[in-house]
């Protein structure tokens, strides 16, 4: 009997709390949206992902421009009913992740080569990096939205001078910055590019490389070749150094002992 009082009461609990709603939110409007929307188009062998990621680009403004003009058109009837509907979906957007899709160092590919000096090149490298430290101009705070528009900014190097002598210079300081949101698989394929395109690039890039596959991927017998590379061709700080001789000597300790079991 004392269950089937605390049942009822926690039934009744819950109608009150879903019975709460705000009068006129639009809840009764809300669109049925299935669990697994079918597809909307074919996906024909001649689409590419660069068409595809651009078409969704330009649904996204659209939609977020419908919304944007709804706002403005109940704001001016003065139907504040369905303006709060409309802000509400517009806020609601705004708060969804949108992603970029494409990574520019995986589309310009391994094969580009730094060598040309080019005035506009230059400015936009010196503009990327000044964008990159006002970022990070405090010590208790990064800017993250800054760091993501110097992202945008070297990006943008990469695709309109992909023969600068910049491009590897730009790779390396934009994986520092996709290794600080911990994007690692995506930091690992830039400092993979400042080497590919300049082989005799000033920046530690091979180590940098080396020690996400080894502390982040567990792709250890490529970064020990890559920390082998970079004591050999790049100049390294006297802690990155040790470091690296710490490790490779862990690591073919680490092989030796394997194939002794």
């Amino acid at each position: 009997m004392a269950r089937m009082i605390k049942i009822v009461l926690v039934l009744a609990l819950l109608n009150v709390i879903t019975g709460c709603k705000t009068p006129n939110s639009g809840e009764s409007q809300l669109l049925l949206i299935p669990k697994q929307a079918p597809a909307q188009i074919e996906i024909t062998p001649d689409m590419g992902e660069a068409d595809l990621i651009e078409q969704m680009a330009v649904n996204r403004r659209a939609y977020r421009e419908s919304l944007q003009t709804l706002v403005g058109y109940y704001n001016s009837t003065g139907n504040n009913m369905k303006l709060s509907w409309a802000q509400k979906e517009l806020s609601a957007l705004n708060d969804i992740p949108q992603y970029k899709y494409i990574i520019e160092a995986v589309i310009a590919g391994p094969e580009l080569k730094a060598t040309e000096d080019i005035l506009e090149a230059n400015y936009m490298y010196d503009d990327a990096y000044r964008t990159e430290k006002e970022a990070k101009s405090l010590l208790v705070y990064v800017d993250e939205e800054l760091l993501r528009l110097s992202l945008a900014k070297y990006d943008k190097l990469i695709r309109k001078h992909p023969s600068s002598d910049k491009i590897d210079d730009a790779a390396y300081r934009a994986a520092g910055i996709f290794e600080y949101f911990k994007d690692y698989a995506i930091a690992l394929i830039y400092y993979q590019r400042a080497y590919q395109w300049n082989p005799e690039t000033t920046v530690p890039a091979r180590y940098k490389a080396a020690r996400i596959l080894d502390s982040q991927m567990a792709r250890r017998d490529e970064a020990l070749e890559l920390y082998r590379e970079a004591l050999a061709k790049e100049k390294l700080n006297g802690d990155q150094t040790v470091y690296v001789n710490r490790r490779i000597k862990d690591l073919t300790g680490m092989g030796n002992s394997l194939q002794e079991k």
